[in-house]
C-alpha cells in the first residue's frame, strides 16, 4: 500500500517552504535585487552542499541501498553545472581557495551524518533541494540574468537541467518514485522532519548571506549619496 510520500512531503513542508521564501535574501532575489558578490558566495555554498549530497547518494546507490538507490537520478546532479559557474566567477583555480560559509559547513556535516547513520533520511534533503531547483530554476535564472546583466547561460548553469527534456513528466516520475519507496509510515514521518530541517539549513545560509547583501546595498547607496553631495545636488 502506497504511503503517498510525495503529497505528505508537499503538505508537511509547506510552512517551512513559505518561511524560506520570506527570508530577506530570497525576497530581495525575487524582486530582482541580486548583488553579484553575494550571489557568487551562494554558488560556492551550493557547490559544497551538492557535492556532499551527490557523493553520499552516489556511494549508497552503488552499494545498493534499498531506499537511496531509488532516488539516485544522475540527470538531477548539479555539481558539474556549479563547477562551470565557479569557473566563470572565480577562474579555474577556485578549488584551491574557496570555502563555504559556516552555515553551509553545518549543512554539509548534517548530510554526511545522515548518510552514515540513517541514509533513508537523505530523501528529505534530496526532495527539498532538487525539486525546488527544478520547479523554480528558470524563473530564478531569468531574474539573476537581468539583475547581474549576464550572458544567457554564463554563471547560471546551475539552473539548467539539460538532461531533463520534460520537467513536468520528470516530476510525475519522481513523485511516483517517492510513493513507491519501501518504507514505513514512521520512516516517512522522519523523512518529512528531515526535509523541514533541510529547509532550515537553507534558511541559515540565506540569513548568513543577507549580511553581505545588506552591506553591498549600503555601499552602493553610500556611493550614490556621496556623488550627489559632491555634485551639489539638493534634490
Amino acid at each position: 500500500m502506497s504511503l503517498a510520500l510525495a503529497s505528505q512531503l508537499r503538505e508537511g513542508t509547506k510552512k517551512a517552504h513559505t518561511m524560506a521564501e520570506n527570508t530577506g535574501f530570497v525576497s530581495c532575489f525575487l524582486k530582482g535585487v541580486v548583488d553579484k558578490s553575494t550571489y557568487r558566495k551562494l554558488v560556492v555554498d551550493l557547490y559544497f552542499v551538492y557535492r556532499a549530497m551527490e557523493e553520499e547518494i552516489g556511494r549508497l546507490a552503488l552499494d545498493g541501498h534499498p531506499v537511496v538507490s531509488l532516488i539516485c537520478y544522475p540527470e538531477l546532479n548539479r555539481c558539474e553545472s556549479l563547477e562551470q559557474d565557479l569557473n566563470f566567477y572565480f577562474g579555474r583555480g577556485w578549488a584551491a581557495s574557496l570555502q563555504p560559509t559556516s552555515s553551509a559547513k553545518g549543512y554539509v556535516e548534517r548530510i554526511r551524518q545522515v548518510a552514515k547513520e540513517s541514509p533513508e533520511l537523505l530523501v528529505g534533503h534530496h526532495y527539498t533541494r532538487y525539486m525546488g531547483d527544478l520547479s523554480g530554476g528558470q524563473i530564478l535564472k531569468n531574474i539573476a540574468q537581468k539583475a547581474m546583466n549576464l550572458p544567457e547561460q554564463d554563471g547560471l548553469r546551475f539552473y539548467e537541467f539539460d538532461r531533463i527534456k520534460d520537467e513536468k513528466a520528470f516530476k510525475r516520475k519522481y513523485s511516483a518514485t517517492l510513493d513507491s519507496l519501501p518504507i514505513t509510515q514512521s520512516t516517512a514521518e522522519l523523512i518529512i522532519e528531515e526535509a523541514n530541517q533541510a529547509f532550515k539549513w537553507n534558511m541559515d545560509i540565506f540569513k548568513e548571506l543577507e549580511g553581505n547583501l545588506i552591506a553591498a546595498i549600503g555601499k552602493v547607496l553610500f556611493g550614490f549619496l556621496t556623488r550627489r553631495k559632491r555634485s551639489g545636488s539638493t534634490e
